[in-house]
């Protein structure tokens, strides 16, 4: 399993990091099209549906995804998409954990697939424009998912219901602790007041997000990671309903050792609108 988790992320990364550092944002646009079209037919399979229509899904979201890059799109300034996408995340992310597993199926089906989608198209726009403003500014979004993923499983493995009685979603996910969630928050800050300063020391033309976030002040700067950090969980733990609702380990086995394109991405998901808002600001 190891060997084939390595394998799988080298893989990854060699068709990643070109595309990311290419002087254009086309290749990324591309990678990430392919990307979000797999989690889409991914999505199909979860809620249900055959192999033709989770093939068709997966197609009609490229389509999407490429007529709104045909109509200009990314170059428009989408802040009223950031922030209902932003606004959809934190209710609809209230309301779908506090149902847990067993809410899920009483959403319609239709509800559930329309608003799959709709989130992934709204995570390829916000990802392919946050690449156009920048590489700077992207792998700050990027780096800012794993290192709170990261933290979040050493701080609960280290401390997990140490300071704390219950775990955060025992029917979702038990591994996850909120000293967890805490560990990742930390992280996440040190993260950002690292990347503030290593900017202002390059005297980097693409600002990061913690940059732009901290010259509107330093109470934004805390607040927004601190609830981007959170968010992150939330994108986590609703894949993690779904999955176990649909009675699946994984969202699909096409990343031997790491499972399917949206358990790479969930966090993401919820993240990307809203960071791309907080700095549309």
């Amino acid at each position: 399993m190891l060997k084939q988790r390595i394998i799988t992320a080298v893989v990854l990364l060699a068709i990643l990091l070109p595309a990311l550092f290419y002087p254009s944002a086309t290749p990324f646009a591309c990678v990430m099209l392919v990307m979000i079209g797999t989690a889409a037919w991914e999505w199909g399979r979860l809620n249900g549906y055959g192999p033709r229509m989770s093939v068709f899904l997966g197609i009609e979201m490229v389509v999407l995804c490429l007529l709104s890059w045909w109509l200009g799109l990314l170059e428009q300034r989408l802040m009223g998409v950031w922030l209902a996408a932003s606004a959809a995340w934190v209710l609809g992310g209230a309301l779908l954990l506090r149902g847990a597993v067993p809410g899920w199926p009483r959403i319609p089906r239709a509800v559930r697939l329309v608003g799959g989608l709709l989130a992934l198209w709204v995570a390829w726009m916000a990802a392919v424009q946050a690449r156009i403003w920048g590489i700077n500014f992207l792998l700050s979004l990027l780096v800012l998912v794993w290192v709170a993923d990261v933290f979040a499983y050493f701080a609960g493995r280290r401390f997990g219901l140490k300071f704390t009685r219950n775990k955060l979603a025992p029917s979702i996910s038990p591994g996850k602790s909120w000293e967890g969630v805490w560990g990742g928050m930390v992280g996440v800050l040190v993260l950002a007041l690292a990347w503030v300063w290593a900017d202002a020391s390059a005297q980097a033309t693409v600002a990061s997000l913690y940059t732009r976030l901290a010259a509107r002040g330093w109470w934004l700067l805390l607040i927004g990671v601190l609830f981007l950090a959170a968010m992150s969980v939330v994108g986590d733990l609703v894949e993690s309903l779904v999955k176990r609702s649909a009675g699946a380990k994984d969202s699909s086995n096409l990343l031997p050792g790491h499972g399917g394109v949206l358990d790479r991405v969930d966090a993401l998901l919820s993240t990307l609108p809203i960071a791309m808002m907080l700095a549309s600001l």
